[in-house]
């Protein structure tokens, strides 16, 4: 499997993209995600990440969108996020990637006022549509699953529930193990996704609070995690690395490079990297 990196780590480097994906692969990583929104740059921004990666040679795997309203109880805010999430899927096609990372909302107002039943309905239904676009362009989508009480997808049953019934090719899981071990789902509990994951995140946490950080910083059982990922066999996905800002911002490369590190590393024992 390829270790990649999610772009945003760099944010707070203050130097730009070209900085950014440079000295990811100055590091060593094989890949890059890209977490940008195709509404919010121009055509200078994109052409810039797409000349970056292809000179850097740093294929990017996957574009990262958060569309919260696709499941708003307001069909205009739906359809405004419908139309946000094709703009993604173009632009991952554009950057010939291979998937967009897809995080859906949570059940508004405790679940009271709107049935639940009723905001997943919908989550299926917008999904299965983009689903459906994103085929025709030879992409899938990655749902993330997401470790808070009100998420839609906060534990395997869930995510595997809604898979089944999106029932849809193009329309798979991603596999963030800090999110897993947050959400307290065993290594074991990921067969269940066999044969329905796109793509892997990898941080550490401290088991109580989202953390995204470095391995090595928290409390994860990396092993076990790596090995039930092994078993699935999906040696064509990255597993990418996702990180919050570093505590001390001038040491921003030193905070990568030390997540890079001591992945490859983890990755290299558990037969998933030379």
């Amino acid at each position: 499997m390829k270790l990649g990196l999610i772009n945003s780590a760099w944010v707070q480097s203050g130097r730009g993209t070209a900085f950014g994906i440079r000295k990811t692969k100055e590091i060593g990583f094989d890949s890059i995600d890209i977490f940008a929104d195709p509404l919010e740059i121009d055509v200078k921004e994109k052409r810039l990440i797409q000349d970056e990666c292809a000179a850097a040679g740093l294929p990017i795997v996957s574009i990262a969108c958060v569309a919260v309203g696709l499941i708003d109880f307001n069909p205009s805010v739906q359809r405004f996020h419908l139309d946000r999430v094709r703009a993604y899927l173009d632009m991952a096609y554009l950057f010939e990637a291979r998937n967009v990372l897809l995080v859906l909302g949570e059940y508004i107002w405790q679940k009271e006022v709107i049935p639940p039943a009723e905001q997943w309905a919908t989550a299926v239904k917008n999904v299965r549509a983009l689903g459906e676009y994103a085929a025709e362009l030879g992409l899938e989508i990655a749902l993330e699953l997401e470790p808070f009480d009100l998420s839609l997808l906060n534990d395997v049953a869930s995510m595997a529930r809604f898979l089944e019934e999106v029932d849809h090719s193009a329309v798979k899981a991603n596999l963030d193990i800090s999110h897993l071990v947050l959400a307290q789902q065993p290594a074991s509990s990921i067969a269940r996704l066999r044969g329905r994951v796109a793509h892997v995140h990898i941080s550490d946490c401290d088991g109580k609070v989202h953390g995204d950080l470095p391995p090595g910083r928290g409390v994860v059982d990396f092993p076990a995690y790596l090995e039930a990922i092994q078993e699935l066999g999906i040696p064509e996905a990255t597993i990418s690395i996702e990180l919050e800002y570093s505590p001390d911002p001038a040491k921003i490369v030193d905070w990568v490079a030390e997540a890079y590190e001591k992945t490859a590393g983890l990755m290299r024992a558990a037969g998933l990297r030379r």
